[in-house]
Parts: structure tokens; sequence; C-alpha cells
């Protein structure tokens, strides 16, 4: 009796064994997970290097086996949006901006959160200077802002001490400047900068002179470090990522890998705001509508994927890189608004 009830075990936990087997789909193809370069990409690859084996296993517990999954970094915001539509791309991290701008080639599944930080005023000279260093230490937000900084070279300088002094900086002032950017379909790094522009001035990024166009954040740094322009602009929280790096000698790196800029004071007290935008919807995390991955169920079970990693310790140092601390479910209709603005943009 005893060996047919052994026996009867054996053959039921194979019948379980087979049942969970047919249950799961397995999926060749590699699942192609790229981000924008809104950090240097060798910080980006590095800060998440994990990624692939705690998304392998999450989507094996939703029930999808995986065989590989791969992280690269686009060259610029567009070249990620273009490898999505093409569909070389299947999940991508993009800003709202560059997601309105490819809408109609990839879909919106997750909106990230983020601490909001200490300071949200639209009066840049509070953000000025060590002692008004902002905290990210706010309620959860998924809203973020653009600053337009003006950098330590010597007009950035004087463009800076009419700020802190309270005055109102002219169209003529901002135009004998020399600017930094990123490409136009960056939220902080050019829309929401030039809908700064316009309410202020009725002018655009466009109508500026003396404009240099940037891959990414860590390239408006290192030319703000070296005094080569005189204004970028960059999210809000830009100062507290860069804030090790900026002190560090040039050929050392901070920990998570930024080249050290050689700056003998506080990045607080010589990167000074001059501009602060209005409130920019959150990155998103988007698929692409070429992907083998754009099914219902495979979406669903992305975003509970990420929902549950981030909520993790170690998803949460990964989604650093990004100031992402969590995610939300979302829809097209959630950026409209970014659409909005980059028509306005573009008029």
């Amino acid at each position: 009796m005893k060996k047919l009830l052994t026996l009867a075990l054996a053959v039921l936990m194979c019948v379980f064994a087979i049942s969970a087997m047919a249950d799961t789909v397995s999926i060749d193809r590699t699942l192609e997970l790229q981000f924008v370069p809104s950090k240097d990409a060798d910080v980006i690859i590095t800060g998440t290097k994990n990624l692939p084996e705690l998304l392998k296993a999450a989507l094996l517990e939703q029930g999808y086996d995986v065989k590989d999954i791969n992280i690269t970094v686009g060259t610029n915001y567009e070249a990620t949006g273009e490898a999505m539509a093409a569909g070389t791309v299947d999940l991508g991290w993009l800003p709202g901006g560059t997601y309105a701008l490819f809408s109609d080639d990839v879909d919106v599944i997750l909106t990230a959160t983020r601490a909001g930080l200490s300071n949200d005023s639209e009066d840049p000279k509070t953000w000025n200077g060590e002692a008004n260093k902002t905290l990210k230490n706010g309620p959860q937000v998924t809203f973020y802002r653009s600053l337009i900084y003006a950098t330590p070279s010597a007009y950035g300088k004087e463009l800076a001490a009419k700020v802190n002094a309270g005055e109102e900086l002219t169209w003529d002032d901002l135009s004998k400047a020399n600017w930094a950017v990123l490409k136009n379909s960056s939220s902080a790094g050019y829309i929401y900068p030039t809908l700064w522009l316009q309410d202020h001035y009725g002018k655009k990024i466009t109508d500026l002179p003396n404009v240099i166009t940037l891959a990414g954040y860590g390239d408006a740094f290192a030319q703000a470090a070296a005094e080569a322009v005189d204004i970028v602009v960059c999210y809000a929280d830009g100062r507290n990522d860069y804030e090790a790096a900026w002190v560090l000698p040039t050929g050392e790196a901070d920990p998570t890998g930024k080249a050290g800029m050689g700056r003998k004071d506080s990045i607080w007290n010589e990167l000074n705001v001059i501009g602060v935008t209005e409130g920019i919807y959150n990155d998103t995390v988007a698929i692409s509508k070429e992907s083998q991955y754009y099914t219902p169920e495979i979406v669903a079970a992305l975003q509970d994927c990420f929902i549950n990693i981030i909520g993790t310790d170690e998803g949460k140092a990964i989604f650093d890189v990004y100031s992402h601390t969590g995610y939300a479910k979302a829809t097209d209709a959630d950026y409209d608004g970014a659409r909005a603005a980059l028509q306005a943009v573009a008029e």
C-alpha cells in the first residue's frame, strides 16, 4: 500500500510539473531594452547590469520564459525612438516629449514616479547656493521640472548675479549667451525650455544665435564645468546627480562612473538657476508596436514585473540611474499634454 501511495504521489508531481511547463510560454527572440542617454552610457549600463536576470525571473513567474534580455543605450533620444519604431528595440525608457514624438509607433505602458524635491519654487534665485541645496525628500510625484542654468563662465556669472539680485533677465541678456541644449524631442533638454522662452519672451530656442546641441546631460555638465558655454538646461535634480563628479579631479570618477570635472567649488554655488519651467509629466516605459512582445497579455506581465522589481531594494538601486522610485500603469492619453507642448514648439 505504501509503495502504491508513493507511486501515486510521484505520478501526481509529474502531472503538476508537466502542467506548469505547458502553462509557460517560451520566447526565443531576445527582449531588447534601450535607455536614452540622459546620463553617460557607461553609467547606465553599469547601473542596470542586474536588470536582465531580475526581469527574466519575474517574467518566468508570469508564465513567460524569455531566452535572453539585452540592454543598450541609444546614441540620442531620437535614435531610441527610431529603433523602437523600426521594431529593433522592444522596450524603451523615453521622456514624455520623445514618447509624444513617436507615439504613432510606440505605446506607453508605465509612467515613472520619483521622489519630489525639497524646492518646487518658480523663483530661480531660491534654488541657488549651498544653503539652498535641493534634497530628494518630497512625496512621490508624477512630474518634474527643467531648470535653465547659468554656468561658471564669465558671462554666466554675470547672468547669475543679476538673477540672484532679483533682476529680471532680458531677451538681449539671453541672446548674447552661448547655450547648450539637447535634441528637440528632449522634454527637459529642449521642449520645456523652449516653452519657458515663449512664455517669458515670445521667443524660441531656434531664435537664439549661439546654440550647440549635445547628446546627453553628462555632456552638458561637462561643457558647463569647462566654461565652454554660458547656459545649459537640465532636469531639476541634475545637480544632485553630478554633485560629486563636479569637484572630482579630471581623470577620476565618482562611484557611479561619472567622470570628474575638476571644479574647486560646489556645484550649488557654481551652477546657478536663472529659469524654472512648468511641470513635465514623468518619463515613460514604452513598447514598440512592431515588437513580438506587444500583446495585451505580455504587456500586462511586463507592467507587473517592473512595478514589482522597483518595489525591491535591488530594483530601486537599478532605476535610481534615472531617479525613478516607482512605476504606475499608464495610458497614451496621459501624454496629451506632452503632445500639445511638442506642437507648440513646432509652430
